[in-house]
């Protein structure tokens, strides 16, 4: 099963051709459009198995699956926390979708937001199999000292569920030293950053037989934000 994460940076509906180069089975897209409320009818129909969630109807977030593949969204509350798409995939794991925001939060922006929803919910996370992926604006590098709920805590923690970074195990890197940048900032290739990840529990962990981050060149004409793929065999 190969899966995706990616922020497209809006007008999803534009860039299919593009995403369709990655042949994946499931796409979890931030920044994407509700297909249910566009006029493309291109976008609808390649959209034919999806579960979406936004606060307005141009930017959400979704989890796009082929149809021989079974969602099921599940009911782990998140309030007015952003953005968080929740969901079980062919009974056999759960998958949480991430795209964190400011959310008109002065002290749990971005990062802040996943720590709260993940106190909320992290005996899920430890009970079942879990994916958690996307674009969650946070790098190590941007901890500051007198809060306990810095990207290193929330990492800290995951790994205390058995749940890891896929990219850091897989390259052998280490958090805050990342050499394969997820973002660049104003499209700028002068200001890369690393802020989109994939968490998953040890034992989907172990299915992994690859892992690719997108490179600059091919994918900087459609979004500040590169792919990020992987398969679990």
């Amino acid at each position: 099963m190969k899966i995706v994460t990616w922020n497209c940076n809006g007008a999803l509906r534009k860039k299919l051709d593009k995403l369709n180069e990655l042949n994946a089975d499931i796409y979890i897209i931030q920044e994407c459009e509700d297909p249910e409320r566009t006029k493309h009818s291109a976008y609808q129909q390649w959209a034919a198995n999806y579960i979406w969630k936004g606060p307005t109807k141009n930017k959400g977030i979704a989890i796009f699956a082929q149809e021989d593949i079974e969602i099921q969204y599940l009911s782990w509350p998140s309030g007015t926390l952003e953005l968080f798409l929740p969901v079980r995939i062919n009974d056999s794991f759960n998958l949480v979708a991430v795209w964190t925001r400011q959310a008109n939060s002065p002290n749990f922006r971005y990062i802040g937001q996943f720590w709260k929803f993940l106190q909320e919910h992290w005996p899920k996370m430890a009970r079942e199999p879990v994916i958690i992926a996307g674009d969650f604006n946070s790098n190590s590098r941007w901890d500051e000292w007198d809060r306990w709920w810095n990207h290193s805590d929330v990492v800290n923690q995951l790994a205390s569920l058995g749940i890891n970074s896929l990219y850091h195990d897989w390259f052998q890197e280490q958090q805050s030293q990342e050499t394969r940048p997820t973002l660049f900032l104003q499209r700028k290739a002068e200001k890369p950053y690393h802020i989109d990840y994939v968490f998953l529990s040890r034992r989907l962990e172990e299915k992994v037989s690859s892992l690719a981050v997108g490179q600059y060149d091919h994918w900087i004409d459609s979004s500040d934000h590169m792919p990020i793929t992987f398969e679990l065999g």
